[in-house]
């Protein structure tokens, strides 16, 4: 079963709100349907299965994403949604326990939109919910794209060695750094070998378009940690563009099997 392990699924006001971002700080994105045709398209293209990654930007919204991600998935069984939190918020450890004792399949943050490190301390209820349900955190943490539009410099909420710092305090949680972490790949990979919760995903990384184009060999070494996903529709390009990258390595049939569906199904699968 092929797996797009990053896929996100907004409201539709969200939706144009991110897309009127994207406009202005980073690529126009190529597809802009609403959630129900973005599902469909996916399903056509032959994926099985599509984890939502919803991420909220301020306090106060959590729950209604988490909610609208939920009622996505009742629709459309092919969604496994993930849960977000605005660390630090008022009720951050209940709306976790909430979620992830119940359908949701991981957690969702994203260091530059919600401009917190890794290692920063309201963060920790994020990495204990994850340990103790044994569900992963998606977190954008790699330093790129390190865009004007965050209002923050990238770099001092990201980059390996911050996620290292939070792992050393939780090292049962479940992590899953997207686009191979860039530009720090290298270092991420690094980590694998001391942190066994620890994933990367390919999503944007290896389909060439950013010039900060990472050793794409890391999915050849390492299969058994790395996830593919799309980014999906936040896309300045076809949607199959990321696949169409995995399967034009021609890893041995059982590697491209776990990279593109059977990490995912392991880590995501067993709610």
């Amino acid at each position: 079963m092929l797996i797009d392990a990053h896929v996100h699924l907004f409201p539709d006001r969200l939706a144009l709100a991110i897309r009127d971002w994207f406009d202005k700080h980073a690529w126009s994105i190529e597809h802009r349907e609403g959630v129900d045709a973005c599902v469909e398209t996916l399903k056509a293209g032959g994926i099985g299965r599509m984890v939502a990654l919803p991420y909220a930007h301020k306090p106060g919204i959590a729950r209604a994403l988490n909610d609208f991600t939920a009622a996505v998935a009742a629709r459309h069984p092919e969604v496994w949604p993930c849960c977000t939190v605005f660390p630090g918020e008022e009720g951050a450890e209940r709306i976790l326990d909430e979620a992830l004792s119940g359908d949701f399949r991981g957690v969702k943050i994203h260091c530059h939109v919600m401009k917190i490190a890794p290692d920063d301390p309201r963060l920790d209820a994020v990495w204990r919910a994850s340990a103790k349900y044994r569900k992963p955190v998606t977190i954008h943490c790699g330093p790129e794209p390190a865009l004007d539009g965050y209002g923050v410099d990238t770099r001092t909420v990201s980059g390996a060695a911050r996620l290292r710092r939070a792992l050393d305090r939780h090292p049962d949680a479940i992590v899953i750094v997207p686009h191979l972490g860039v530009d720090e790949s290298a270092q991420f990979e690094a980590m694998l070998p001391d942190y066994p919760g620890l994933h990367l995903d390919t999503t944007m990384a290896i389909t060439g378009y950013f010039p900060y184009q990472p050793d794409i060999d890391i999915v050849r070494r390492n299969p058994t940690r790395i996830l593919y996903g799309t980014d999906y529709p936040n896309l300045p390009y076809a949607w199959d563009r990321e696949l169409q990258a995995v399967r034009a390595m021609k890893l041995p049939p059982a590697d491209e099997a776990l990279v593109l569906g059977g990490n995912a199904a392991r880590l995501f699968g067993g709610a």
